[in-house]
């Protein structure tokens, strides 16, 4: 561990014991937080030049190609002078040609520049679909760790406060010094269990921070509402949905477009591209000044583009292939997704909720039982041990909500719960 993570580990468990009085703190609810990634989040900004880089290229495919331009002029002609043009001898030649292309190969070619500035825009829009999922899921989980932390907190004042009191009752004898360390290993273990949360918290904490492009030590405090818990959705919709709002699969269409706007390119380089010349020419001709115009292509006899175009034609196959599971990649996710939210439903029912609530009263009677030696240590540590894990699954149900919408969202390529 560098100096650094000692530095902000000191400064995070003051945190915790000062009520956040020793950092800055930056409150944020996910909205909030999405604002801050879209705007200063490192990766999006480099994928997002690697668009504007792609719109360049269309503009640069717009453009005519540049005439050439060729001269000669003689240097030595016998004479004793060089570059001898008087007037009745040396010679000058100047050529200016243009290629022209044939069979629309120009806008083939910016089709598929636009193609290519398609598929930049695609993979920029699911590398933001597949972090603000993560960033998403270190949100509701830093909150969870946060609340885990807290739970811990209550558990160990709780303890802290028992064995005050049995320490005074083993020093006159009325418990045994066994009991005494089963209390004192109890409140061990609470503080060390508490400290790996801490330690997860601070490796959310480094995540967040990086993903939101923060340059100063703050913490981010999740400022989170419960998940919405009686949604209902159509699968056929959902699947409709993602198919129009996925960037992968929209960039897999985009492909396969492309695929096809090559493979029309490629049949049209087939056919020879034009060149026209215009010269002139004195002295080396039948006429003293030579003005001519000349026009070249290739003549196709034998390389007719024959391999690139059978390339294309397999590309084509191959997308579709990629197509086609993708589709099925896509209606699974989203069926899963779904799937894992009636999971989570399962368990917010009202009954399970007075349950929940009942579970800390029925703590506090526990304990006071305890102390009045009403119950044994055993059957205080047992009931400790369930109530604790109460605390515990009620957290990370609302955390289990809050993932099983943030899949669905990710599946469909869009917000379609929150």
């Amino acid at each position: 561990m560098d100096f650094n993570k000692i530095k902000f580990l000191s400064v995070l468990l003051c945190c915790f014991q000062s009520a956040f009085a020793q950092v800055d703190t930056l409150r944020l609810d996910l909205p909030g937080l999405e604002k801050l990634f879209l705007e200063r989040n490192f990766s999006l900004i480099a994928q997002k030049y690697k668009v504007d880089g792609s719109k360049e290229l269309t503009r640069q495919a717009k453009l005519w190609d540049n005439p050439g331009l060729s001269t000669s002029q003689n240097v030595l002609d016998g004479s004793e002078k060089l570059f001898n043009h008087s007037d009745d001898s040396g010679e000058i030649y100047v050529q200016i040609e243009q290629v022209f292309r044939t069979a629309r190969k120009r806008g083939k070619q910016i089709q598929l520049a636009k193609d290519n500035e398609q598929i930049q825009q695609a993979a920029f829009n699911d590398l933001m679909r597949n972090l603000k999922y993560n960033l998403t899921l270190d949100f509701y989980q830093l909150s969870n760790l946060i609340e885990q932390q807290q739970i811990y907190q209550g558990e160990i004042t709780a303890a802290v406060n028992l064995l005050k009191g049995m320490d005074a009752l083993y020093q006159s004898g009325n418990i045994s010094f066994k009991e005494n360390m089963r209390l004192q290993a109890l409140l061990f273990s609470l503080k060390s269990d508490r400290q790996e949360a801490i330690s997860k918290i601070i490796d959310l904490q480094t995540d967040l921070q990086t993903s939101l492009g923060l340059d100063s030590i703050v913490f981010i405090k999740p400022i989170t509402k419960p998940a919405s818990a009686n949604l209902n959705f159509d699968l056929k919709e959902l699947v409709e949905k993602a198919k129009t709002s996925r960037a992968d699969y929209l960039s897999e269409q985009f492909q396969m477009q492309s695929a096809k706007h090559n493979l029309s390119l490629q049949k049209a380089l087939a056919i020879p591209d034009i060149t026209i010349n215009f010269f002139y020419d004195q002295r080396n001709s039948y006429a003293p000044n030579y003005w001519g115009l000349g026009i070249e292509f290739p003549l196709p006899l034998f390389n007719r583009n024959q391999g690139n175009i059978k390339s294309a034609k397999l590309d084509i196959k191959s997308e579709e292939a990629q197509l086609s599971g993708l589709a099925l990649q896509v209606k699974a996710q989203v069926y899963n997704a779904v799937q894992g939210y009636k999971h989570a439903q399962e368990f917010n029912s009202a009954i399970l909720q007075e349950f929940y609530t009942k579970n800390d009263d029925l703590f506090a009677s526990m304990l006071k039982s305890y102390q009045q030696r009403q119950i044994s240590l055993i059957e205080f540590l047992d009931f400790f041990q369930s109530y604790s894990d109460t605390k515990f699954k009620i957290a990370q149900q609302k955390l289990n909500m809050h993932n099983a919408i943030a899949e669905i969202n990710y599946a469909v390529g869009a917000q379609v719960a929150q």
